[in-house]
């Protein structure tokens, strides 16, 4: 064991103190320490002594590096105590995101549906609107001929149209023609039957007559001697073809 007087002499103590001794006299001095209660004393009168002196000397640090520590101090403090609002902003972030997504899913949906049904309404209105102005047109065609003013005519067809008949309404006082062709045959599409009004030996064309009509309406000539039906190219002629007349009636 090393000498108290060798250790007081050389200041040991004090290197100890300072961690400035290597780990053989360190060694040394502790065992010396724990059997020398005399020893011991003196040494923790000087660690005081030490610990004393260094709060005297102590000198604050510039407030520059104050700043600097509380700057690197406070993010670490600052994601410490906001974990937990963070996450749950986080998932009411996520809730929104996904509550958003579902609506806008929805919203879609609606809007495409609302576009179909716009459509199928849209194509119902003109289909009532058709229904509608035909209702009309037939209203007044029948009640045209129904009128005491109106002369029914019959036009049976020739050896070109056998067995086919057109009925025209003929009304003098309000010039007024209305066919039902829907007896004469059914023409290929590019034919088409054409009447014609015979005055002072002139055919002049009243209009064409398709035969998937009840009723078409033709053009009043004034002074007709006779009534006449031809089959014609489709679209109609400026002048007869009489050699493809299939019907006539004397007025």
């Amino acid at each position: 064991m090393m000498e108290k007087k060798k250790i007081l002499e050389e200041g040991l103590l004090e290197l100890y103190l300072t961690g400035e001794l290597s780990e053989e006299q360190a060694s040394m001095v502790e065992e010396a320490l724990g059997q020398d209660t005399a020893l011991r004393e003196q040494f923790d009168a000087l660690e005081a002594d030490f610990e004393r002196m260094g709060m005297e000397q102590a000198i604050a640090p510039p407030p520059a590096v104050k700043a600097r520590i509380k700057d690197s101090v406070q993010p670490n403090l600052i994601r410490k105590t906001n974990w937990t609002p963070l996450s749950i902003a986080a998932g009411f972030a996520l809730i929104f995101g996904l509550s958003s997504f579902w609506l806008y899913e929805k919203w879609q949906n609606a809007e495409s549906n609302l576009e179909t049904l716009q459509t199928q309404t849209d194509r119902l209105q003109r289909q009532v609107n058709n229904l509608e102005s035909e209702f009309r047109l037939t209203s007044n065609r029948l009640e045209s001929i129904n009128n005491p003013d109106v002369i029914p005519l019959v036009l049976y067809g020739n050896q070109k149209a056998p067995n086919g008949k057109a009925v025209v309404y003929v009304n003098h006082k309000n010039h007024l023609v209305l066919v039902n062709p829907k007896g004469l045959p059914v023409l290929p599409s590019d034919k088409t039957y054409q009447m014609w009004s015979d005055v002072d030996g002139e055919m002049i064309s009243m209009g064409t007559l398709p035969t998937d009509t009840e009723l078409v309406s033709l053009k009043y000539i004034e002074n007709a001697e006779s009534l006449n039906i031809t089959i014609e190219p489709a679209g109609g002629s400026d002048h007869p073809n009489v050699e493809q007349l299939v019907s006539f009636v004397t007025l």
